[in-house]
């Protein structure tokens, strides 16, 4: 079983994750912000991963470092979950529609960091949580997760929509990239590794 638990504490937040990649879209998710637990909760339904979110705010100013914390803490659970990486496919992709929004995102757990995204939001907050903090979130969990992450909006009217396509999409892009191959129980890559270096 691909499971981790990782706990990190700053000055201005507290996160413990706990993440499953075998399991089976079982979630408790508390950050306090009640449409951010709705999304990681649809990340992880259609992702098929049980995940466990706690985190709190210690500042008056805490939208922007818990949803960026969280982001980072479990792109770590994600990295160590993975371990060397041997027999998964590697790469995801998947394109999901949200009655006006359609959001494909594509991945490579590659070792290597990048996030690119077009997403564009017509309001300041979607909500209650900041919209600009959605591609925040993806970029603090490509770079700890140390993966390639691209999201591109090919159409989209409503933020909560977007949104929301953007993490099923997410969550099914990643069930694919994490899958084990088991015809193929070598590391996915020519060159016998998977790291930022390569």
């Amino acid at each position: 079983m691909r499971k981790e638990k990782v706990e990190r504490s700053t000055k201005e937040t507290s996160v413990k994750v706990v993440l499953n990649l075998d399991g089976k879209g079982k979630t408790k998710i508390q950050t306090g912000k009640p449409f951010f637990d709705h999304l990681l909760e649809a990340f992880a339904f259609h992702g098929m991963f049980d995940l466990e979110v706690f985190a709190e705010s210690k500042t008056s100013a805490g939208n922007h470092h818990l949803i960026e914390d969280v982001g980072l803490t479990l792109g770590l659970a994600l990295d160590k979950a993975l371990g060397d990486k041997k027999g998964i496919n590697r790469f995801g992709v998947a394109i999901i529609p949200m009655d006006d929004s359609l959001v494909m995102v594509s991945l490579d757990l590659s070792g290597r960091v990048y996030f690119d995204s077009n997403l564009k939001f017509e309001y300041e907050n979607v909500e209650g949580i900041p919209s600009q903090m959605v591609n925040h979130f993806l970029k603090s969990l490509a770079e700890t997760g140390k993966f390639n992450l691209h999201v591109v909006e090919f159409r989209g009217v409503n933020d909560h929509h977007k949104a929301e396509a953007t993490f099923k999409a997410l969550g099914r892009a990643l069930k694919e990239a994490v899958k084990v191959n088991l015809n193929h129980k070598k590391i996915p890559s020519t060159k016998g590794r998977l790291t930022e270096n390569d």
